[in-house]
């Protein structure tokens, strides 16, 4: 009898054997998750915003330098931040800078303890050292996408981790705006920063790299490995490579590519969507549109959760037509230029007077920005081995250019003209620059073999 037990268990431990686990999707949903957090963090100061500004008197202007101060110190970290995830490996340095970051966002709420002009200067402080802190993340979620997931599969791994920045609005604009409305803007900061300082144990606990992940079978790693994931990106003979600080040499190599410099420019103009909508978007309902805050934090999230659809959709889109053999190039480019175009309807909006309207239209600009935002599927694939994190932080350092440059042209032109027309063809025509530079600059999209490996 006891024998007659033991064999269906040994053949079905066997059958087990054989079957490829499925890591990789949780390892993907954390990313989804940490990124969430990661966007909402820089969203805070946009919901808070027009109750933070009337009780810190800041006009248009003052604000769109606040809302810089992320962006300065973010572009400035990146190479570093990429350095470092090389030499060190993603996990040590996403978790510090998930810890990081979630003590700064919790410091903004003490803001308004100064007197205004030195709470200004503080929050401006504050801001800018969230930059610095969260400046490893997307280049961690890239080299981690890299080493989990073969390049079949790696448009919609990076494309979930993207949606997260429309999700992050979906999930947290209503609770955020409630909070402002019910409590008061500083309880904005101290509840994200709570949630970012609980997933940091989250994060520990369950993410690792293919080879050292204990839940991971053989199946699942040959699966990967032979599909392009670079498995053993964080073993010690990988990270060695990136002793002794950045290599200028590898830098300028990556600069001189034309496919990588289109895919910079392209990146520049697809982030200066992101943040219009994570910073002034907001706004633009309660100062143009009229709505209270508390509406806004609802009605901000519905064009986020058509953004979300979207990201999600580009990158099974894209994946889908590699599988039908489509080039990486076409597969990669085609949602790309799709969503640009289905982003410049947000001029429409300078046309219409009801606020349903505006809402239908940002949905369909959100739903078309999530389609094209495939640029770090394009770092995946694109990205030499050896400096993967290096890389990621170069492209991430073009694209978040825009977070400095977009919030404050966004400040002059309301301040100009008092209204938000100019603001709004302006975000449009980024997304026609980012079309061209893909269409024109970028040429064929594949992996860059370093000379100087």
């Amino acid at each position: 009898m006891a024998q007659h037990l033991t064999q269906p268990t040994v053949a079905s431990r066997a059958a087990a054997a054989l079957k490829p686990t499925r890591v990789r999707y949780w390892i993907v949903a954390m990313l989804f998750f940490a990124t969430t957090v990661n966007y909402a963090d820089r969203a805070t100061l946009s919901i808070a915003g027009s109750s933070l500004a009337k009780d810190l008197l800041l006009d248009p202007v003052a604000m769109g330098y606040v809302f810089s101060a992320f962006g300065w110190a973010y572009v400035v970290g990146q190479l570093p931040g990429g350095w470092l995830l090389d030499r060190f490996g993603s996990k040590k340095v996403y978790i510090l800078s998930l810890l990081t970051w979630s003590g700064f966002t919790f410091l903004q709420g003490f803001v308004g303890w100064f007197h205004a002009a030195t709470a200004v200067v503080v929050l401006f402080a504050l801001r800018f050292l969230l930059g610095i802190a969260e400046s490893p993340s997307f280049p961690g979620n890239s080299r981690i996408v890299a080493a989990w997931f073969p390049t079949a599969e790696r448009g919609t791994a990076s494309a979930i981790f993207n949606s997260a920045q429309y999700f992050s609005l979906v999930l947290f604009s209503p609770i955020m705006g409630w909070i402002t409305h019910t409590l008061g803007w500083k309880y904005v900061f101290f509840f994200m920063g709570g949630v970012g300082i609980l997933l940091t144990f989250l994060f520990q606990k369950f993410v690792h790299g293919p080879v050292d992940d204990p839940r991971v079978n053989a199946a699942e790693l040959e699966h990967i490995e032979q599909g392009g994931a670079l498995v053993s990106l964080d073993q010690k003979k990988e990270v060695a490579t990136a002793k002794g600080g950045p290599k200028w040499a590898q830098v300028k190599e990556l600069l001189s590519s034309r496919m990588l410099i289109g895919v910079y420019i392209g990146q520049y103009c697809i982030t200066t969507l992101t943040y219009f909508f994570i910073t002034w978007f907001p706004v633009y309902l309660v100062q143009a549109r009229g709505m209270s805050i508390l509406k806004v934090g609802f009605v901000a999230s519905l064009p986020a959760l058509c953004g979300f659809f979207g990201g999600v959709l580009g990158g099974v889109f894209s994946d889908a037509l590699l599988r039908r053999g489509a080039s990486l190039t076409v597969a990669r480019k085609t949602p790309i230029v799709v969503g640009m175009l289905l982003s410049t309807s947000m001029i429409a909006c300078n046309y219409v007077d009801a606020q349903w309207a505006v809402v239908v239209i940002m949905a369909l600009a959100f739903f078309g920005k999530g389609i094209g935002a495939l640029g770090w599927a394009v770092v995946s694939d694109t990205s030499p081995r050896q400096i993967a994190g290096l890389s990621g932080g170069l492209f991430n350092t073009f694209g978040n250019t825009a977070a400095i440059t977009t919030p404050i042209i966004i400040g002059y032109l309301v301040k100009g003209s008092g209204q938000f027309n100019g603001a709004l063809v302006f975000v449009g025509a980024n997304a026609i620059a980012a079309i061209l530079s893909y269409l024109l600059v970028v040429g064929e999209i594949r992996r860059l073999e370093l000379k100087s490996a």
